[in-house]
């Protein structure tokens, strides 16, 4: 059976054409599109994401695609021994004329709103333990990897391995002494945001599996983290976080916090990770290509501070001097 009469069988929806929106193949039917996606061990994941989901459409986030029940009223469907989920978006242009800055503070705003904090999904104040276990987790399997793959990459792993290890356990000690820090404030509380912030707020379907609860320095960072990796971030760093904290003040704690999640080098785990999972092709060069911007990051870093206009003596924030 194909997933066209699939679809039409268990949620009544009759596809008119196939096609791919943000790199994920989906099923135009009228104004709707549908994306199918597998369930493998983690219902409560795909529940609590679904339930943020449906929050954030009914606040006025027209393009949160959301998960659709089938025709037995039930969110899973098996079909040939496993679990799928349907999400429904608009096919609907959206281009929200709003500053990076001010549209992230606002879903921040909404999002710290939600009343019931999720369990599976949160990473709010568990940091330090999750850095702990990805480092340990990755170290492992990395050795274990180049033992099984003696090539060019895994040799360049295995040189590189040190110096990742060495960069996050300066990270993981920044955090561990930043939990201390008593100056907070309301907006401190946790909020709806995503496992890696890349401007989904803009794009035409936010995924609801992308949807996580932590603290918001977590998006404030990946924002960040992407705009330290080009070449020139400097004026845009300083706007970004004008118009965040025009909607949102920043507390001392939540700059440590992003300072910390900048230390950690989360864009080059990241990579190591698909590496190992996906054996790309190409995982040579994108690890080298991480590695040449390496340099340039950890600089942009050094300048995070100056460039947000904190004086980090006068409030006794910690820096890191070998950055």
């Amino acid at each position: 059976m194909s997933f066209s009469t699939w679809l039409y069988e268990n949620y009544n929806v009759r596809p008119e054409t196939k096609r791919w929106v943000d790199g994920k193949e989906c099923y135009q039917a009228e104004r709707y599109i549908y994306f199918i996606t597998s369930v493998e061990n983690n219902e409560i994941i795909h529940m609590e994401q679904s339930v943020l989901a449906y929050y954030l459409k009914e606040s006025s986030y027209s393009n949160m695609a959301i998960p659709i029940r089938n025709q037995q009223g039930e969110w899973l469907t098996s079909h040939q021994n496993t679990k799928y989920m349907v999400i429904q978006g608009s096919d609907q242009s959206y281009s929200p004329s709003i500053s990076s800055g001010t549209i992230l503070a606002q879903f921040h705003q909404i999002g710290s709103a939600y009343t019931y904090e999720p369990k599976a999904i949160s990473s709010y104040g568990q940091w330090k333990q999750l850095w702990i276990e990805k480092v340990t987790a990755l170290e492992q399997s990395l050795e274990k990897a180049a033992q099984g793959n003696p090539n060019a990459y895994y040799r360049l792993v295995m040189d590189t391995l040190p110096y990742f290890i060495g960069v996050s356990e300066n990270a993981i000690q920044y955090i561990r002494e930043s939990e201390e820090e008593l100056r907070f404030h309301e907006a401190d509380q946790g909020t709806i945001a995503f496992r890696r912030y890349s401007d989904q707020l803009y794009q035409s379907v936010m995924w609801p599996l992308e949807l996580v609860y932590d603290h918001p320095a977590r998006d404030i960072a990946e924002f960040l983290r992407q705009q330290f990796l080009q070449d020139d971030p400097k004026q845009g760093t300083i706007q970004f976080l004008r118009d965040y904290e025009t909607v949102r003040p920043l507390s001392i704690f939540t700059w440590r916090l992003v300072y910390a999640r900048l230390l950690f080098p989360i864009h080059l785990f990241d990579c190591l990770e698909r590496n190992l999972t996906k054996q790309q092709i190409d995982a040579d060069d994108q690890l080298h290509y991480l590695l040449q911007l390496q340099a340039k990051y950890e600089k942009h870093v050094s300048q995070f501070f100056d460039w947000a206009n904190i004086d980090c003596k006068h409030l006794q924030i910690p820096v890191l001097h070998w950055l």
